[in-house]
């Protein structure tokens, strides 16, 4: 990590990195971003850029974007950072949306592997055969499942694009018998990079597989010259395997969207 103040440093990431993809409409104290394929992945709201941190956001700020939402065909979601923007949270609530508060963590310096490391993992090219397997894994881990389903070729052919124009890096583990177990990618904006979409399939978890694909991740983004290398983890728990790596929390990431009724 290289700099003083990392949620700023964050911010900047979050506002630079949808609009390779996405256009953006200003709504209040939002940024709307809204994906110029129709195909592409579905984007969110978040707090305008350079917001104060003092700025009180309401319940009435929300309930606008959620309408331009409807409005557009977008989904009703946002996402920000609890310690840059705080008044957001209760005011996210009193709209009727459902929080998750993820744990938000900054590499801070790479420890030594803990040795659990059992799978092969590589770093794809855009057109590398295992680009399909590569995203579903990456499906099925979020799932909870071993049930690995095809990919469509929309997606697969986005994600080579992606990773053809630099905007996304994509890596894969492999078991001893050559099966893909697990994926994940980062991706870079000049010198800040997320890693993202970290997934082992339930069947190889426990043997240090999520630490190699984040260890693997790490060192390409360091090889590109990447000075700041942030990720959200679900939970503690999960918060925990990429502090063994070298992450340190920095905050709360915040992703809120309609609860039930809402």
């Amino acid at each position: 990590m290289t700099t003083a103040d990392p949620l700023r440093t964050l911010e900047t990431y979050y506002d630079t990195a949808p609009r390779a993809s996405a256009t953006t409409e200003e709504v209040g104290p939002f940024t709307l971003f809204l994906r110029s394929d129709p195909d592409g992945w579905p984007y969110y709201a978040r707090p305008r850029l350079g917001l104060p941190a003092e700025s009180t956001v309401t319940a009435d700020d929300v309930r606008r974007v959620r309408e331009r939402q409807r409005e557009v065909a977008a989904p009703e979601t946002f996402e920000w950072v609890h310690e840059t923007t705080p008044s957001l949270l209760a005011a996210a609530l009193t709209a009727g949306l459902h929080v998750e508060e993820c744990p938000l963590l900054v590499l801070a310096e790479p420890r030594p592997p803990s040795g659990q490391e059992t799978a092969r993992v590589s770093v794809l090219d855009a057109d590398s055969d295992l680009v399909p397997g590569a995203i579903a894994a990456v499906s099925a881990g979020f799932a909870g499942t071993d049930e690995v389903a095809v990919p469509s070729e929309t997606a697969v052919a986005r994600r080579r694009r992606m990773v053809a124009a630099g905007l996304v890096t994509l890596a894969v583990a492999l078991d001893a018998d050559g099966t893909v177990v697990g994926g994940g990618s980062h991706g870079p904006r000049g010198d800040t990079t997320e890693l993202a979409g970290i997934a082992v399939l339930p069947r190889a978890r426990k043997r240090g597989v999520g630490e190699a694909l984040t260890r693997a991740l790490v060192d390409d983004a360091r090889r590109r010259g990447v000075g700041t290398v942030f990720l959200s983890a679900q939970d503690d728990a999960v918060a925990r395997v990429y502090e063994r790596v070298g992450f340190r929390r920095v905050g709360t990431a915040c992703l809120g969207s309609p609860g039930d009724g809402a």
